[in-house]
């Protein structure tokens, strides 16, 4: 029996080309902002592209808070989606935001140094050995990277990647799952990440 595989519709600009990439790999998808329609997937992507605080206002204006901090089964966020699990940003002028806090931890400005912000293309990735999201993609795989803050390595880190710092290029705790980087433009890694994700 199909999956029911569910993109939360926070409102944000990079839904359609996740929706695209699952598409691609044969996975039949729903856009949805419906509590009972996101309750009742098998699994959850949580996409998002901007700035946290514009994010944030949409989720909250859609109610979908209580919804997305409820689920139990897997969910994936993608890029700023990532950054949305966590409990705090800086991205903002006006000091902190308050974010999703499905997973301990803070983003913050990566410390680039001299290099460019924002860290724009791409750049190889080191996961943890042994964890089902990375199965079959090797250490220092190339994946596609658009931003500006990060979240630091830290225990719920699930890989790494170097941009004048070190930073969380993945995390985990319990059922939720987070990539910074863009795997609907990150070629084949990008797709065999997807396709591990749907079959956990």
């Amino acid at each position: 029996m199909a999956q029911k595989i569910v993109i939360v519709n926070t409102g944000c600009a990079n839904i359609s080309s996740v929706k695209f990439a699952l598409e691609r790999l044969g996975v039949t998808v729903d856009v949805s902002d419906n509590f009972d329609i996101i309750k009742a997937a098998d699994k959850v992507f949580l996409p998002g592209v901007g700035s946290a605080y514009a994010a944030m206002k949409s989720i909250n204006g859609k109610n979908l808070t209580d919804t997305i901090r409820s689920l139990e089964q897997p969910v994936l966020g993608v890029c700023l989606g990532m950054q949305l699990m966590v409990e705090t940003s800086d991205e903002t002028s006006s000091g902190q935001i308050d974010c999703l806090g499905l997973i301990p931890g803070h983003v913050a400005r990566l410390q680039a140094g001299d290099l460019r912000l924002p860290h724009m293309g791409w750049n190889t990735v080191t996961p943890l050995e042994g964890n089902t999201l990375f199965k079959g993609i090797p250490a220092d795989t190339y994946f596609y990277f658009v931003h500006s803050f990060a979240v630091p390595v830290y225990d719920k880190t699930l890989a790494t990647c170097e941009y004048g710092q070190t930073f969380s290029a993945a995390l985990h705790s319990n059922n939720f799952f987070g990539v910074q980087f863009h795997p609907e433009r990150s070629g084949e890694a990008g797709a065999q990440l997807l396709t591990n994700f749907v079959e956990m």
